[in-house]
């Protein structure tokens, strides 16, 4: 993790640590389901800025109340890397290329609410590759933070995902509709 990340995830930490501590409403229902549908912006960090520019993601998410602060969810969708052109030379020739990278994640998690609006959350789970290399996976896993409301959810994350002898991280920024059930 580069210092940047770092001082992102301490400061976002930070923030729901001193909130939380002057909270006293509560968020969601016990036993009450909600489904949400998100649009996400996807900023590579790390190696990942060396092959892509930046990702879209769509992604639906089920969240279930187990007490009126904290949430179990589901999250999955589909994420679009947007690549840049990169070059390789053997010595002869040099060859244009493009690394594609499209990812289907299926996580799980846990939301905690520390006011009746702001909640801090984590997942984790497996991105299933789906560009034209396939068949690969990842493991995933992402901490963040947001505010909700009613119907609106706005979170942002810090996510990594690895598998193949590589690590990549994302900073995702993710607005959501959502509904109860």
């Amino acid at each position: 993790m580069n210092k940047k990340t770092k001082f992102f995830a301490v400061a976002l930490t930070a923030l729901a640590l001193f909130i939380g501590v002057q909270s006293n409403a509560q968020s969601i229902q016990k036993g009450k389901l909600r489904f949400g549908i998100g649009l996400d912006g996807l900023i590579p960090v790390g190696n990942l800025t060396k092959s892509t520019n930046f990702g879209l993601g769509i992604t639906p998410r089920l969240q279930y109340g187990i007490t009126d602060r904290f949430a179990l969810t589901f999250t999955s969708g589909i994420y679009h890397f947007f690549p840049k052109d990169m070059y390789y030379n053997d010595g002869i020739q040099s060859y244009k290329y493009r690394w594609d990278l499209d990812l289907i994640p299926v996580k799980t998690g846990i939301k905690a609410f520390v006011t009746s609006n702001i909640y801090v959350n984590a997942e984790a789970g497996i991105g299933f590759q789906v560009d034209n290399g396939g068949g690969d996976s990842k493991f995933m896993a992402s901490g963040g933070a947001g505010y909700a409301t009613k119907h609106w959810d706005f979170g942002v994350r810090y996510e990594n995902f690895s598998g193949s002898n590589y690590r990549n991280g994302i900073i995702g920024l993710r607005v959501a509709y959502g509904f109860g059930l």
